[in-house]
């Protein structure tokens, strides 16, 4: 029986706590140091739109489970997903996080949590896609270098 422990990206820690923690923290220093960034009246509206757009990770997730593979990165990936939302970004979950962190910041018209979104990324790109990258091209080879050749990282 193989070692499904080491068939791993082996992330440090997991990609939506990078989203939470900074958003929960901006959101308690606002409610503590309230400072808008947009005009009241496109606040909500920019947010719900947002939001609804974060859905992609929904659907993102969706095609993982049509697939037969898990989208939790401490399992092994068993099958690639290049359908679905998977056919335009490479990293379609991630952007819905982005999006709903983004949807949720202009909702509450708050500066702060949009302060640590540029670090985020980063960090997203550096620690958790890169990572998965190198995993899935030692997992999967030319299939998918072809597929990486073909679609955009995020869109």
């Amino acid at each position: 029986m193989p070692d499904t422990r080491r068939d791993i990206p082996g992330l440090p820690f997991p990609p939506p706590l990078l989203y939470a923690l900074p958003l929960g923290l901006g959101l308690w220093v606002q409610h503590l140091d309230p400072r808008p960034f947009l005009p009241r009246p496109i606040a909500a509206p920019l947010g719900a739109l947002l939001l609804a757009l974060g859905m992609i990770g929904v659907v993102a997730i969706l095609s993982f489970r049509r697939a037969g593979t898990s989208p939790n990165p401490w399992r092994p990936t068993t099958a690639m997903v290049t359908d679905g939302p998977y056919r335009f970004s490479r990293n379609p979950m991630y952007l819905g996080f982005t999006l709903l962190y983004l949807g949720v910041t202009c909702w509450v018209n708050s500066l702060w949590p949009l302060l640590p979104l540029p670090v985020i990324l980063i960090l997203m790109q550096r620690m958790v896609i890169m990572r998965e990258e190198a995993y899935l091209e030692a997992r999967f080879g030319e299939e998918y270098r072809q597929y990486r050749n073909r679609v955009r990282r995020w869109l």
